[in-house]
């Protein structure tokens, strides 16, 4: 197996889609393959954008792209992509991370391996960029955001120094870095119903939502989040609400919801609060899974929060 940094740019011609497929041409076919059970890091092109590296996936298995001659798709393996709590900079004081990327006076190289779509990363330089990333107190800078007492605590908050594999792969962890991804992109506001509110310590009440979850193979992509109130959350999850095809139209399940409370919760123009970046809307698909899994067809556990 071996650790790799793989290329994308979001208006790609190629047919990628970061938490599910990474497509590529034959030339790339061997690295990529021995990266199949291992680990890659996303990188962003200077001329896409400023973000640089932004996220860590494993590769499940490589197949050749249907109907296209040449070409490969490397399959995500579901649940394992999660993108960086703070994206990383190509260069830090004007020496690249990669170690393939370095001249010998520590430099940036310019051309050459800089070009590569497909670059082997070593452990080190990979330990590295993760823990830039996704840092190791992650848990603690969340659980203190917001003026709790370092001796109030959770002992599992507490707890932060663990290895980076281990951290990529346990849920806690992850739920804290998809939740704090996707509160920032919608600024906080309730996709649904546009408020952002805040208790008295400055805490937002805005939930992190799965709208594919987890266990049903969803990612902890952004583009699978949506910022919403807690009352909204309980019934996004239970199909009583949903988004329709046009990806902005709010679905109501109106013989199981009142129309007072739909007044009450939801924007008035009964439309998706748009993130902040278009990049991070969330992607038809997910949606699509909604609609057809969840909404109108899961029965509520208990009295509704408005009963």
């Amino acid at each position: 197996m071996a650790k790799l940094v793989l290329m994308h740019k979001a208006d790609s011609i190629y047919d990628d889609e970061p938490d599910a497929r990474y497509d590529f041409p034959r030339s790339y076919l061997k690295a990529v393959s021995e990266a199949v059970g291992d680990w890659i890091i996303y990188y962003e092109p200077v001329k896409a954008g400023p973000r640089g590296y932004f996220a860590v996936a494993r590769i499940a298995r490589v197949i050749p792209k249907p109907g296209v001659e040449g070409r490969f798709l490397a399959l995500i393996d579901p649940g394992s992509f999660l993108p960086f709590d703070r994206e990383v900079p190509r260069l830090i004081n004007g020496r690249p991370l990669e170690g393939a990327l370095t001249e010998a006076d520590g430099t940036a190289k310019k051309g050459g391996a800089v070009q590569l779509a497909v670059r082997r990363l070593p452990e080190a330089d990979f330990t590295r960029i993760v823990d830039l990333g996704l840092p190791q107190e992650l848990e603690r800078i969340e659980a203190t955001r917001y003026g709790a007492r370092a001796g109030a605590l959770h002992e599992e908050a507490a707890i932060f120094e663990r290895p980076v594999l281990e951290r990529l792969t346990r849920r806690p962890y992850r739920d804290i870095a998809f939740r704090r991804k996707v509160r920032a992109a919608y600024d906080y506001r309730c996709a649904l119903s546009g408020l952002r509110l805040r208790n008295g310590g400055g805490r937002p009440e805005v939930q992190a939502a799965h709208i594919r979850p987890v266990e049903s193979q969803g990612s902890d992509s952004v583009r699978n989040g949506l910022a919403l109130s807690g009352t909204l959350h309980w019934m996004f999850d239970r199909g009583l609400i949903s988004v329709a095809e046009d990806c902005e139209t709010i679905l109501v399940s109106h013989n199981k919801v009142p129309g007072d409370v739909v007044s009450r919760l939801l924007s008035p123009g009964g439309k998706l609060l748009a993130p902040l970046d278009p990049r991070d809307a969330p992607h038809p698909a997910n949606l699509t899974w909604h609609r057809e899994n969840v909404f109108g067809q899961v029965l509520a556990d208990g009295p509704a929060p408005w009963e």
